[in-house]
């Protein structure tokens, strides 16, 4: 009797749906379309988080694309002489799949930031916070992509539509200029500025999402890749004067590079990348965006590249000998080492024992007779930043895509050094240029610079770019960017100052590790190389994978491609090399 009550009841009910104009819409979640996805903040929130996880793959942040910048700078060389070594060296083939990877994950990243963007209208004043803050974290990220694609790719193709995807004419996309692609770039890190919150609202956007504070201090960088040092100097001294959110320089330095939420997003970052800690991390390595293992480990594998291999590292990348000079080159007030060489290149130095976790590798014990290297074959300084070499907390590396240290992208001291740069370029060495430097050798414990040993802007940007900088940001991604945008490697002082910072010694014997190099014996001392030796014009860029030029035959190749000198491609003159 119950059925058969339940049955006509059911039956009438759908009599009254069939007599009505309304019809019943049912949307499978499971058998979503591009039609149907995406018409809620709910559905978009879920893409901003695809968005983000894109950016931590192996192209982007996860491996090599970040490490591919660090070796194209001077402050790293490539220990293994296998593994990176077109990069190193700057020769790059068209046939090389790695340099590839970024391509790859980048414009998946666009993708669904387009996506995004196609359902959040042009009409800010429209939308709601909500939504706003959803548009203004798709501007950002598809900002830093494209930033990204033209600092290694040069002209990579402009899709900013979603509906260009709609037609094949319209994925066979030809190449954008660089000037081209930075104006978008700079079009999205603007309105985002406009469209984000400060990390003051709390809650994720103190704990990593992108913020006000995040597209200004990009939408700067990109300013001065193009020499814009006026405008970028006015969004600079608005992020120092708080407009965007409140930063300061961490007491220690060595909290920009540990794991773990009383380090990560702290108050002096401005924009990281995420990684879950090793102990919280799932069991699949998710290399690629095409990978969705709901097990995922969500760490990085930067750390991989950089371990000794005497600690269960690839063992792949070192810092050079200039950079390990340069620190050892200048005392604190109190007579002791800059506190940045502990955190930056793993030595054993008299000055450690007792500082922070003392001459540790891993938690192994170094000593002057016991000295660890990167290689076993061909030496190298370990490189410590973005590691756990000085955290205590590991013995070994735990290979794959298992470092929990968030990547800081961009940290507080460099608004402070990009403002003194610009202020230098814009009005000559001032007392302000020189107060912003000294904000941050002051955290490291160095002595004040004065104005009146600066007569020039020429000496104090020497000062700015081959002091202050590598001493601060030493073996980080960021140092190729600057290369090109400074113009080094079209300036013969410059490119004669870039192979003596690049040379380094091959050798099993590790009591040679911190011994000085000159570039200048190479030709008599078959150990000694310099990365810069095989540079040629136009391959400070990465060229475009031939691979994709097959597929689409509407894509070119870049300078790197056609062997291109991009020296007249520059915003201005480069300064000369001045002696300090």
């Amino acid at each position: 009797m119950k059925l058969y009550k339940i049955s006509l009841a059911l039956l009438l009910g759908l009599g009254a749906l069939t007599s009505c104009e309304d019809k019943l819409e049912l949307t499978n979640p499971n058998q979503q379309t591009t039609g149907t996805y995406g018409n809620t903040a709910e559905d978009l929130e879920e893409c901003v988080i695809a968005a983000y996880n894109h950016m931590r793959m192996e192209g982007s942040y996860a491996r090599v694309g970040y490490t591919i910048d660090m070796c194209r700078g001077d402050e790293v060389w490539n220990s293994s002489q296998v593994w990176y070594m077109p990069f190193d060296d700057l020769n790059v083939a068209t046939t090389v799949d790695i340099g590839f990877w970024s391509w790859r994950e980048w414009f998946y990243t666009i993708n669904v930031c387009n996506f995004i963007l196609s359902r959040t209208g042009e009409d800010n004043a429209a939308l709601t916070d909500q939504m706003k803050h959803i548009k203004g974290q798709a501007l950002f990220v598809r900002g830093l992509s494209y930033y990204n694609l033209a600092g290694y790719y040069q002209n990579p193709p402009l899709i900013l539509d979603y509906s260009t995807y709609s037609t094949l004419d319209g994925l066979y996309a030809t190449n954008s200029t660089y000037d081209e692609v930075l104006d978008a770039v700079e079009k999205d890190f603007a309105e985002a500025m406009q469209l984000l919150p400060t990390k003051a609202l709390g809650g994720e956007w103190a704990k990593g999402r992108a913020t006000q504070g995040s597209a200004a201090g990009y939408y700067a960088r990109t300013l001065m890749q193009r020499h814009k040092y006026s405008d970028a100097l006015v969004v600079l001294k608005d992020i120092i004067g708080g407009k965007y959110g409140a930063y300061r320089l961490m007491e220690n330095y060595g909290d920009n590079f540990r794991e773990g939420p009383a380090y990560e997003n702290n108050d002096e970052s401005l924009f990281e990348v995420q990684f879950l800690d090793y102990g919280s991390q799932g069991v699949d390595d998710e290399w690629t965006p095409v990978n969705t293992s709901p097990n995922a480990t969500q760490g990085h594998a930067v750390e991989s590249n950089l371990g000794p291999g005497d600690c269960g590292g690839w063992a792949d990348l070192s810092a050079s000998p200039w950079l390990y000079g340069l620190f050892k080159s200048e005392r604190t007030t109190d007579g002791s080492l800059d506190p940045r060489l502990y955190w930056t290149i793993g030595t054993y130095e008299p000055e450690w024992d007792g500082f922070e976790y003392g001459n540790v590798c891993y938690t192994n014990q170094i000593t002057p007779d016991a000295p660890y290297v990167t290689n076993n074959n061909n030496g190298g300084l370990p490189i410590a930043k973005n590691t756990n070499l000085r955290t205590g907390l590991y013995d070994k590396v735990v290979t794959g895509l298992h470092c929990g240290i968030n990547l800081r992208l961009m940290r507080y001291s460099d608004v402070l050094l990009r403002a003194a740069e610009c202020e230098n370029e814009v009005n000559g060495p001032t007392q302000q240029a020189i107060d912003w430097i000294n904000q941050v050798r002051n955290r490291a414990g160095l002595a004040n610079l004065k104005l009146s040993s600066f007569d020039s802007k020429d000496k104090l940007f020497e000062q700015i770019a081959n002091v202050e900088r590598p001493k601060e940001f030493g073996c980080e991604f960021g140092r190729g960017f600057d290369l090109i945008r400074w113009g080094w490697f079209y300036d013969a002082g410059r490119l004669q100052q870039l192979k003596e910072h690049g040379t380094f010694r091959r050798t099993s014997d590790k009591s040679r590790v911190k011994e000085t190099v000159s570039y200048s014996q190479i030709g008599s001392d078959s150990e000694l190389k310099s990365s810069f030796d095989t540079w040629v014009p136009g391959h400070e860029f990465l060229p475009v994978y031939q691979d994709l030029m097959t597929k689409n035959p509407n894509l070119r190749g870049n300078s790197a491609n056609n062997n291109e000198s991009n020296a007249d491609k520059l915003y201005g003159p480069v300064h000369p090399v001045v002696n300090l």
